[in-house]
């Protein structure tokens, strides 16, 4: 029944890496003392999606006496297709990853789409200090500092999502119902990482679009701007030579006198520079999301229309870029270039500063940037500055074991499939091909 199950789920394999879209409402707070599990729906996204909160520990790998704290985790069931228990039918988890229920259930079509022609009970599954599932009554407290955020890890939130699930069995008394785990990006690797860790748990795991190998000792013999670089080249030369030279163009303005005034007007800056790295960064997000989230709707061949037909005046090089960022943003008064971080944004940011420290930066071969590659010991000094604790770089790979995949998923690894698009940048630290062993 397995392997039947494993490979209708392959014949409809996506990618499913999560994109930057408005989130849906955000879900009124549940009291934080509240003793039982609670329920509503939210009709905006699925009339059959009810939504639960589960008494979830703070900390499931100590026995002290703050371990045994808890915190309402919320996470959604949609059981309008489940051929039931009886029939075993299957149960699709989706492991949320740094964003809240809200964006993961107006994203995610994966499970909707395959859910009713599997007959499979579809879970989603918010992760711990992301929406509303919150220790310590609140994000303010939750994210406050090193002390509160060193329960956010994702050790601690794959044992959450195993204690969710083991519940849900109960609760739909499934005890002989297939689970298969899904993510995108890093809930992707979350996924793989289950499977390996909870095999008891979940029959088999879909990671797609997962750098589980992004780390610092597995490197990828090419990084994220390289493909970044490949598809803009690839779909316009003439806009990646554009982009290529625009940054020296910036320096040499910025040169001048009122040179950063100068770059503010040009680009139509809502505050003053401070330096060229405010606007180079800004350029940059807009390049590396156009490739990332490569889509219908905003895809890099429109980008690079408006790049090369911004002429205003002749040799007018950053009037070309700046026509990309119109086409990006919209036609504005004028641009932020810096934003008020949110909750999910600080979460996400502790998380790169502890485990998750991916050694993403601009190489040599990535032509169409300038020359700065990552550098470990400003990274760590940054973390240190920041939370007074410094990253872990090598202990993903002690921990998951994924130094050499193929051999570890040979040995006691099975039935996880990575999917990748080979335009998605961090496709150079996932695992290019299919791993099934029934």
């Amino acid at each position: 029944m397995s392997s039947i199950f494993l490979f209708m789920l392959i014949s409809s394999t996506i990618s499913i890496a999560r994109s930057e879209v408005t989130p849906l409402r955000i879900f009124a707070k549940i009291p934080r003392n509240a003793s039982e599990e609670r329920q509503q729906v939210d009709d905006s996204t699925d009339s059959d999606l009810k939504i639960f909160y589960y008494d979830q520990n703070l900390d499931h790998f100590t026995f002290t006496p703050k371990s045994y704290m808890t915190f309402q985790q919320r996470y959604a069931i949609q059981s309008k297709h489940w051929a039931g228990a009886n029939d075993n039918a299957p149960i699709l988890a989706y492991l949320g990853e740094e964003s809240s229920l809200e964006t993961d259930l107006s994203v995610i079509g994966f499970l909707r789409d395959n859910g009713p022609r599997l007959k499979a009970l579809l879970v989603y599954i918010e992760h711990r200090y992301y929406g509303t599932s919150m220790p310590f009554g609140s994000g303010k407290e939750a994210l406050k500092n090193a002390s509160t955020l060193g329960y956010l890890n994702s050790a601690q939130a794959l044992a959450d999502y195993a204690a969710i699930l083991l519940h849900v069995k109960e609760k739909y008394s499934a005890d002989h119902s297939p689970i298969i785990v899904i993510g995108g990006s890093y809930g992707g690797m979350l996924a793989a990482w289950f499977r390996l860790k909870y095999p008891h748990i979940a029959l088999g795991a879909l990671a797609s679009s997962a750098p589980l190998l992004y780390f610092q000792d597995t490197l990828p013999i090419h990084g994220y701007y390289y493909i970044v670089t490949k598809v803009f080249k690839e779909t316009s030369e003439s806009c990646y030579n554009t982009i290529r030279k625009s940054w020296e163009e910036i320096d040499r303005v910025a040169f001048k006198p009122n040179g950063l005034l100068i770059l503010t007007k040009k680009f139509r800056i809502c505050n003053t520079l401070n330096n060229t790295i405010e606007l180079k960064n800004f350029l940059d997000t807009i390049y590396a999301s156009a490739a990332q989230y490569n889509s219908n709707q905003y895809p890099v061949a429109s980008l690079c229309e408006a790049i090369n037909n911004g002429v205003n005046s002749e040799n007018d090089l950053l009037g070309q870029i700046f026509a990309g960022v119109v086409y990006d943003r919209g036609n504005r008064s004028c641009y932020p270039i810096s934003v008020q971080p949110t909750e999910d944004s600080i979460a996400w940011k502790w998380q790169t500063c502890s485990e998750i420290v991916l050694p993403i930066g601009h190489d040599e071969q990535d032509t169409m940037f300038q020359t700065e590659p990552f550098r470990m010991d400003i990274k760590i000094d940054g973390c240190k500055l920041q939370y007074g604790v410094p990253p872990r770089p090598h202990w993903v790979t002690a921990y998951y074991g994924i130094q050499d995949v193929k051999l570890i998923l040979r040995r006691f690894g099975s039935n996880i499939i990575f999917s990748n698009g080979l335009l998605d940048p961090y496709s150079v630290g996932g695992e290019l091909f299919l791993f099934i062993n029934f």
